[in-house]
């Protein structure tokens, strides 16, 4: 149904293939068009988001390629109502499911809802950084 674009599949460059096959199938069959906005971040990216009260940590996991950020496409224009983030989640949550890929959801954190997030489970892939 739909496809990455270019950005998406730019900002996919560094991300686990585990976590890549998971959203490269999940936009395939999605219910709402969405855009990877970001994958792999540098230290100094992270520091920035930390300084700007966008991240908590600078232990984020797309410092090594395990989470990604995306974004809910309607008439091609972003949109940031939690509503078809929370539909979104459930199809990508048994997308990853059916390919035996643990991945957590940040839209189901208890202290810092983070409803664009997803990554691979650390207690699967390790809690590095």
């Amino acid at each position: 149904m739909f496809k990455f674009g270019t950005r998406s599949l730019s900002n996919l460059v560094g991300v686990h293939e585990d976590l890549q096959k998971v959203m490269h199938q999940s936009i395939a069959t999605s219910p709402y068009d969405f855009i990877i906005t970001e994958g792999l971040r540098s230290p100094g990216r992270q520091q920035r988001l930390v300084d700007e009260g966008k991240s908590t940590t600078l232990k984020s996991r797309h410092l090594t390629g395990h989470a990604i950020d995306l974004a809910v496409l309607v008439n091609g224009r972003v949109i940031w109502d939690i509503k078809e983030y929370q539909e979104l989640s459930l199809h990508i949550l048994a997308v990853a499911n059916k390919l035996e890929v643990p991945i957590v959801w940040g839209g189901s954190w208890k202290t810092f809802v983070d409803a664009v997030h997803y990554e691979l489970d650390r207690r699967v892939y390790g809690t590095t950084p």
